[in-house]
């Protein structure tokens, strides 16, 4: 699903605000990155063109920082974000059977955002609870040693 970003007038003069504050300091890029994801939802080419120019980088350069870190998103997410990890310890326990099962109760791959923008599924490769495998997140809420009836059950919960 692509989605066309509304942006704000009051949005692009904050997020110009804090670049003015980030110049300040070394190493702007990053932080003005959050700042614009946190700002916007996503950081799609519109945005990334007014950081390139507040900062005077490349818009490759700045492509490639947020096409590189997962934290960063070219489209906004849904109301709630659920990542599945398939990392070694996840994947080997069933974490493939609960991103299947949310795959269909979703009706969307990996990777999408449902058409009401209400949820998105995402593939992660390790949180670091490898001891609770297989483990998926909703927010930041994390749900350990899950099966697709744990998918079913969270996801009950969330559409009630």
């Amino acid at each position: 699903m692509s989605v066309k970003l509304e942006m704000s007038e009051d949005q692009v003069k904050l997020l110009k605000q804090k670049i003015a504050e980030h110049k300040q300091k070394p190493g702007p890029l990053m932080p003005t990155l959050h700042d614009a994801q946190t700002i916007f939802g996503c950081i799609p080419l519109e945005v990334q063109k007014i950081i390139a120019e507040e900062l005077g980088e490349s818009i490759a350069k700045i492509n490639g920082v947020v096409t590189f870190y997962s934290r960063f998103t070219l489209e906004p997410k849904g109301k709630h974000v659920i990542s599945v990890c398939l990392g070694t310890a996840c994947y080997v326990r069933g974490s493939q059977m609960v991103i299947d099962e949310f795959k269909k109760l979703l009706n969307i791959g990996s990777n999408q955002t449902t058409e009401d923008g209400n949820f998105t599924l995402m593939e992660t490769r390790c949180i670091g609870a490898c001891g609770l495998a297989p483990v998926f997140t909703v927010d930041d809420d994390v749900y350990g040693t899950s099966s697709p009836k744990t998918a079913r059950e969270v996801f009950a919960k969330l559409t009630e």
